[in-house]
C-alpha cells in the first residue's frame, strides 16, 4: 500500500478526493490517502511546492502561475486530472443588493444589467465621497478573481481602480460579509449558500453565468514527483475517476454528500443541493436549478484541457499578472497533462473536451489558443472596458 498525503480546502469541488479516500476507491488501487485540511490556497501551494504534500486540491490558474514562477518561486506544477468544472458564485450583501436594484435597468439576474448597475453605484459613491466597495476573492490567480473582473468590466467598472479586491480564505467569506468587512465576494460552494442560509447574503450570479464551462479545481502535483512515480500517479487518477463517477451519478448523490459533508463542516443536505444544482439565491428565495452549477464526473469534465490552460494564461496577461510570450504560453499549456490522464485510463481523448465547448465567457470574444494576441486586442478596442495593464 502506497501512502500519499494530499492537501485540500473545505469546498465541494474537493469531492472526488474526499470520496476516493473515504469510500475505498484509493484502497482498491493500492493507495492509502491521508487528507490534510488547509484554510488558504497559499498554504496548499507552499506545502505542495516544498514536498510536504504529494498532491493537492488546487485552483486551476494557480497551477499555471506556479509553473511560470508568478507570485512565488518557480516550481513546475502539473495536473493530470480535473476535479470540477464551475461551482463558484458571486454573493453580495443585502445593502449592496438593494443599491443595485435601485440603479438596475432591466432584470438584475442578467450579468450585463447588474454590471451596469454596479457602475452606477460606484459612480454614486465616488460623488458622495464614500469609500470604494470591497469584494473578497480567494487568490489573485483564481477564477474567483477573473469572474469578478469579467463581470465588473462588462459594466465599465475598473476592478483595479473603482473597487477593492481583497484575498480571503473560502471558509471566512460569509463571516466577512456579515461583519461588513466586504460588500460581496466570489467563492466556491458551499460558502455562498452558507451566507444565504445565514441571512447575510444574496447570490447575484452563479459562476457558469459568467464563464460557461471553466476548469475550477484540479489535482495538482510537482512535475518531478509525477515523473518519478508514474504508476502511483496513474493509480490515483483511476481512483479519482471512479470517485467522480459516483458523485456525478444522481442515484449515489445522497451517499456521496454524506461522505463529503463532514470533511467540509456543512450538512449533507446542503452538499446534496449543491451537487444537484439547486441553489437558494436569497434568504427568502427564489431558487435556481441548473446541473451546470458544478460538474463533477464524466471524461469530458475530468480530462485536463490544454485549451483551458491557454485561456488561463491569457487572463494572467490581460490583468497584468504576466507578460505575453510564446515560451510562457507553451509552459502554461504543458502544465495540463491530458497525456497522463489518457495513459492511466488507456483511452483516447474524449469527444466534447474541445475548444468549441471551452470557456464561453459571457462578456468575452472567441478564444483561439494559438492566437492569444488577437484575443487581447479585442479587449483593448472595446469602449468602456478597463485598460489592459500588460507587463512588457
Amino acid at each position: 500500500m502506497t501512502r500519499l498525503r494530499i492537501g485540500y480546502i473545505p469546498l465541494v469541488d474537493a469531492a472526488a478526493l474526499l470520496v476516493a479516500a473515504d469510500c475505498g476507491f484509493a484502497e482498491a488501487e493500492g493507495l492509502e490517502i491521508e487528507l490534510a485540511r488547509e484554510v488558504s490556497w497559499s498554504n496548499v501551494r507552499d506545502k505542495l511546492n516544498l514536498g510536504l504534500f504529494d498532491a493537492a486540491h488546487l485552483i486551476s490558474p494557480l497551477v499555471i502561475a506556479s509553473s511560470l514562477g508568478l507570485g512565488h518561486i518557480r516550481v513546475p506544477i502539473i495536473t493530470p486530472f480535473n476535479l470540477a468544472l464551475n461551482g463558484n458564485a458571486i454573493t453580495i450583501s443585502p445593502q449592496l443588493h438593494a443599491a443595485l436594484s435601485e440603479f438596475a435597468v432591466g432584470d438584475l439576474a442578467d450579468p450585463h444589467v447588474s454590471a451596469r448597475a454596479l457602475a452606477q453605484v460606484v459612480a454614486d459613491r465616488k460623488a458622495r465621497g464614500v469609500e470604494p466597495l470591497n469584494f473578497g476573492m480567494t487568490f489573485p490567480f483564481s477564477n474567483h478573481n477573473y469572474q469578478l473582473r469579467f463581470w465588473m468590466a462588462a459594466g465599465g467598472v475598473d476592478p483595479d481602480e473603482d473597487v477593492r479586491l481583497v484575498v480571503l480564505p473560502p471558509p471566512y467569506m460569509a463571516e466577512s460579509l456579515a461583519s461588513g468587512h466586504v460588500d460581496g465576494f466570489c467563492v466556491g460552494a458551499p460558502w455562498n449558500l452558507v451566507a444565504v442560509e445565514a441571512g447575510v447574503g444574496h447570490i447575484l450570479h452563479l459562476g457558469y453565468e459568467i464563464m460557461a464551462r471553466v476548469s475550477e479545481k484540479v489535482l495538482a502535483m510537482r512535475e518531478r514527483w509525477a515523473n518519478d512515480n508514474p504508476e502511483v500517479c496513474a493509480a490515483l487518477i483511476r481512483a479519482l475517476v471512479r470517485a467522480a463517477e459516483m458523485i456525478g451519478d444522481p442515484a449515489h448523490r445522497k451517499a456521496a454528500a454524506e461522505v463529503i459533508a463532514p470533511r467540509i463542516d456543512v450538512t449533507p443536505d446542503l452538499v446534496e443541493r449543491v451537487l444537484a444544482g439547486t441553489i437558494l439565491l436569497s434568504p427568502n428565495g427564489p431558487t435556481r436549478n441548473n446541473p451546470n452549477h458544478i460538474i463533477i464526473g464524466g471524461q469530458a469534465a475530468t480530462r485536463p484541457d490544454p485549451v483551458q490552460a491557454a485561456w488561463f494564461y491569457a487572463q494572467l496577461v490581460r490583468w497584468g499578472q504576466a507578460p505575453l510570450s510564446d515560451e510562457m504560453r507553451a509552459r502554461a499549456v504543458a502544465a495540463f497533462r491530458s497525456d497522463l490522464f489518457d495513459a492511466a485510463l488507456g483511452s483516447l481523448p474524449a469527444a466534447g473536451n474541445t475548444p468549441a465547448d471551452g470557456i464561453g465567457a459571457f462578456a468575452g470574444p472567441e478564444f483561439d489558443p494559438a492566437n492569444i494576441q488577437s484575443y487581447l486586442d479585442v479587449w483593448r478596442k472595446r469602449p468602456g472596458r478597463p485598460r489592459l495593464s500588460l507587463v512588457r
